[in-house]
């Protein structure tokens, strides 16, 4: 088959850690490459043999981004699918056999059937905001190092401190001003931003940590993703021992700025400050009450993601 047919090609591709599955349909050609640049470089080679409607991959985990980077790179159409509706897809065609050459085969049929659009992501934007996150972490840490030294500085050194506290905050600002061209740049960005900045708490810095570091927020279900920002507590047992549940891994970036966001949500958002309160009054320590906060934040976040609507405040009590 090559790029003269006439026939709507979609593909389903499956990811592994090591391997992607791709299966052609209606063509029937199924081939499998190893996930890392030299079998993608192979798949993107055999891909452009077809004139593609559209090639579906689930959006897993980031195992997939590498991929769909050098899908953008080489224009071709891609879909990234959540999951769960092709999950429900393969429940109403009554598959319930998995093999990777089947789930492959499923995702194409996914895509054949259900026309999903094409994704306007860009993977490089993706890649730009993570840094500048990154990159605005790092000068807010510096910033506060900088305002410790100025409280237990004597005067006159204490002066040599404030040019480097204001080109500080001219260089914060100036990220925060590229975070908004990136999100605009594109419409799937615009509009995940502003589901997720509906919610008060959630402002624009905290908007883009998850589109840059969480793009699996709202295709997870909400043990993973509170897994994945590290918020999920862990039972710490071991015979006799019964200690307390801690938190541990996930995406320390997106749980700092989460963090920082729920001080203020807990100020400005009537539930995470009812939920806050209630749990100070139980006796927990403020700590844990503000990360169970940022739990309860991220399975919000990722059910509004995952339906596409907007928050909604609570009625007011008649």
């Amino acid at each position: 088959m090559n790029s003269k047919t006439n026939q709507n090609i979609n593909v389903g591709v499956d990811t592994g850690k090591f391997q992607l599955d791709i299966y052609i349909r209606p063509v029937g050609h199924f081939f499998s490459v190893t996930n890392d640049d030299k079998g993608i470089k192979e798949a993107v080679k055999q891909l452009k043999k077809y004139q593609l409607e559209r090639i579906v991959i689930e959006a897993t985990g980031r195992l997939e981004m590498p991929f769909i980077m050098a899908c953008a790179e080489s224009k071709l159409p891609f879909v990234i699918a959540n999951p769960i509706h092709v999950k429900r897809f393969a429940g109403a065609i009554g598959q319930r056999a998995k093999t990777d050459k089947l789930d492959a085969q499923l995702i194409a049929h996914y895509g054949e059937a259900i026309k999903p659009p094409l994704s306007t992501l860009k993977p490089e934007i993706m890649r730009s905001m993570s840094d500048l996150v990154v990159r605005r972490n790092q000068l807010l840490v510096m910033q506060t190092m900088e305002k410790n030294r100025l409280q237990i500085l004597p005067q006159e050194l204490a002066m040599t401190i404030k040019p480097v506290l204001t080109a500080f905050k001219i260089q914060i600002e100036k990220i925060e001003a590229n975070f908004v061209k990136l999100i605009e740049s594109c419409p799937d960005y615009q509009a995940k931003n502003t589901i997720l900045q509906s919610m008060k708490g959630i402002g624009k810095i905290a908007a883009a940590s998850i589109i840059s570091n969480l793009p699996e927020l709202g295709y997870i279900n909400s043990k993973q993703a509170s897994a994945l920002v590290g918020v999920a507590p862990m039972n710490k047992e071991s015979g006799r021992f019964k200690g307390m549940r801690k938190i541990q891994g996930g995406r320390y970036q997106v749980r700092t700025v989460l963090y920082m966001a729920m001080m203020s949500a807990i100020q400005s958002n009537p539930i995470f400050k009812e939920t806050y309160q209630r749990l100070v009054a139980a006796g927990k320590p403020k700590k844990v009450a503000i990360i169970a906060c940022v739990r309860k934040m991220v399975v919000t976040l990722n059910s509004m993601l995952r339906d596409g609507v907007m928050w909604e405040a609570p009625k007011a009590q008649s």
